[in-house]
């Protein structure tokens, strides 16, 4: 699954999308795949607000508030760099139907941005959930995301607190657009912002087992900052530089003796980009190597609990948590689900 490029289409729509690898065409899968509800049969198709999203966790999120009242296409195929991420030009006529684009913005998702404003017909917007979820104020750099670059870490929904902000955007640009369900959209983000709290909880309750002094990070990539922000974790580095290449011989050998040094108990790749530089740090400095993190590419099945904004943070900390020997047996009894339908036997 972690080595597909899967398309997050609409629910009511068998959308084929040419991707960016080897010119071939992509399989598709449902919203629903995503975290959202089926739609209901009292709902006619053609009432529903047409919804575009971009990365896979964004797609769950708005699918959790818009439930069945609308039909979503998410444009970035899990599994793929979304910082450099390239959509075809026969994305055009798919954004072309679309009420609202919610993207993450902070310069996250610039060419699928660029292709919406030539694109979107009279009326239709592009929301940044990420760009209105924090003031520049606020903005994390760091080795990725150098300030001089111009680009902020855009990674906000990898701490719920800000998963959160993203759903209150959503409910009232939905409600906006759409004020006969805006009891719905609200009911489905209480149900949400419960769900994050539940989260937060297990979160703390987890991580507390973990000596303060161990809580640090290195990662593939910088997808952790607002998050270590929140939760007192340590963010010691990512091994991806600004120019999403490997690092230099110097760097490495700069993040083995980090390592060693501020006694760092384990390193983390990812089981979607898999990194043979992260591997011989741990190896070298005599640490854990873990290499199934994952910052946007959904765990589970498509179509179960867990392929889901909440699935995925629950894998992320719940991983974290015992690479680091701590107690995850809060977060573990936390249940990932689909608020807008609180069901645990998803489509499949």
């Amino acid at each position: 699954m972690a080595s597909e490029m899967r398309l997050l289409t609409s629910l009511l729509a068998a959308l084929a999308v040419v991707s960016g690898c080897g010119g071939d065409d992509e399989g598709s899968t449902t919203a629903a795949d995503a975290g959202s509800a089926q739609p209901q049969s009292a709902q006619s198709a053609k009432s529903l607000l047409e919804v575009g999203t971009t990365v896979a966790p964004i797609t769950s999120i708005v699918a959790n508030v818009g439930g069945d009242r609308v039909k979503i296409t998410g444009i970035v195929p899990e599994g793929t760099n979304s910082h450099t991420f390239e959509p075809k030009p026969s994305v055009a006529e798919l954004l072309s139907e679309v009420d609202v684009l919610y993207v993450n913005g902070l310069v996250l998702e610039e060419p699928t941005k660029e292709l919406a404003e030539g694109s979107l017909k009279d009326g239709a917007e592009i929301v940044e959930l990420g760009t209105r979820s924090i003031p520049e104020s606020e903005y994390a750099y760091d080795s990725s995301f150098p300030k001089d670059g111009g680009k902020p870490n855009p990674h906000l929904w990898t701490d719920p607190t800000y998963a959160r902000k993203y759903a209150e955007i959503v409910r009232d640009d939905l409600s906006e657009r759409d004020p006969d369900n805006a009891d719905y959209y609200a009911g489905n983000f209480e149900r949400f912002s419960a769900m994050i709290d539940e989260l937060d909880k297990a979160m703390r309750a987890s991580f507390d087992t973990i000596p303060r002094e161990k809580r640090k990070l290195l990662t593939y990539h910088d997808a952790y900052a607002y998050f270590g922000r929140t939760y007192g974790w340590d963010i010691v580095g990512a091994i991806q530089v600004s120019d999403f290449e490997d690092p230099t011989a110097k760097e490495v050998s700069g993040l083995i003796d980090q390592v060693k040094a501020e006694k760092v108990p384990a390193v983390f790749g990812s089981e979607v980009f898999p990194s043979p530089v992260l591997e011989q740090i741990g190896k070298e400095a005599g640490v854990r190597y873990v290499d199934v993190l994952r910052d946007d590419d959904l765990p589970g099945e498509p179509g179960s609990p867990e392929h889901s904004w909440a699935g995925l943070m629950h894998f992320d900390y719940v991983t974290m948590t015992e690479a680091m020997g701590g107690d995850s047996s809060a977060l573990k009894a936390f249940t990932p689900r689909d608020v807008a339908t609180d069901k645990a036997d998803y489509p499949q």
